[in-house]
């Protein structure tokens, strides 16, 4: 009977390492497919949502555009996931910013 309890006591911790392995394995695996790191980007959004204009008039693609909602054509600095190989952002979180003026006319 020790014996048996032995051996099911064995069997149920490994089946729990290996189910925590594949999920750790999952996990990086995900990580590495998005290709992003966590930053933020300033500038313009898009009067859809969906997109951001930065200073330098380069244009990142909003993931979640719901997270934009009510910012539409305002000044924002967002920090999330930025994917610069795809000009993509998913938005972790927005704040309004002060629209630059110009002072200086040519």
């Amino acid at each position: 009977m020790m014996a048996v309890c032995f051996v099911f006591a064995l069997l149920v911790s490994m089946i729990a390492v290996a189910q925590d392995a594949s999920q750790s394995a999952a996990g990086s695996s995900q990580a590495g497919q998005m290709g992003s790191k966590a930053t933020s980007v300033s500038g313009k959004v898009g009067d859809d949502g969906n997109s951001i204009v930065d200073k330098d008039g380069k244009s990142w693609t909003v993931s979640n555009p719901d997270a934009l909602k009510g910012h539409e054509g305002h000044e924002v600095t967002v920090k999330g996931d930025v994917d610069s190989a795809k000009n993509e952002v998913r938005v972790e979180s927005v704040k309004m910013t002060e629209p630059s003026t110009d002072t200086t006319k040519k």
